[in-house]
């Protein structure tokens, strides 16, 4: 009786799982179950569909500015590329500058990602747990190279959410833009800083 038990048991797993790979692919069953590469998956998902539109860079921006603001963490990422004079500033200033480099993060990849020819987009279904941090690994297809984009998460309320960007898998935009943002901070102060970074998605979005 028990190796009949048994036999049965085995019999209704295996019509489980065959049941399941018919329905998921298990790329989609892993990106279901691990939040931070849905995240990323899910914003990949609009700027497809938004570089497929084409349009103006404005009318990216607008179909991005949602899923931008709901994947990646803005308040954080504009408080590491500020640096460390970021906690002694008022919370004006923050305002502004958050505002302005949300602005710019937006306009970034309406610009550059302005029309379709074929790009894939691919994202590692399992992300790596660093701490209490995830990196979530991608590549970009087009038909001339392979680029990888790796993004750094961390949790926000009940959502995970992206604090950096790595091109070529390891380049820190963060810490590009501490670089960048450094001269114009020390020069101009917060609010001068605001003013230059508004001037860039301007340019972008022109």
């Amino acid at each position: 009786m028990n190796r009949i038990l048994k036999a049965i048991c085995v019999a209704l797993l295996l019509a489980a799982a065959l049941t399941t790979r018919t329905s998921f692919s298990p790329s989609a069953m892993a990106q279901a179950s691990d939040p931070a590469s849905a995240q990323v998956q899910g914003f990949y998902d609009t700027l497809l569909a938004a570089m497929k539109s084409g349009g103006s860079a404005k009318s990216r921006y607008e179909k991005l500015k949602p899923a931008v603001e709901k994947a990646f963490d803005l308040p954080a990422m504009t408080a590491t590329a500020v640096g460390l004079g970021w906690a002694s500033m008022s919370d004006a200033d923050k305002k502004a500058l958050i505002d302005a480099f949300s602005r710019m993060t937006i306009a970034n990849y309406a610009k550059n990602f302005d029309s379709y020819s074929g790009e894939k987009f691919t994202v590692e279904p399992a992300s790596i747990a660093r701490g209490s941090d995830h990196f979530v690994k991608t590549t970009l297809k087009t038909s001339s190279e392979t680029i990888a984009f790796n993004y750094r998460l961390h949790q926000s309320g009940s959502d995970w959410k992206v604090t950096d960007v790595y091109l070529a898998g390891n380049i820190s935009q963060m810490a590009q833009k501490r670089s960048d943002f450094a001269a114009t901070l020390a020069s101009g102060g917060p609010q001068g800083l605001a003013k230059r970074i508004n001037a860039l998605a301007d340019q972008m979005l022109s």
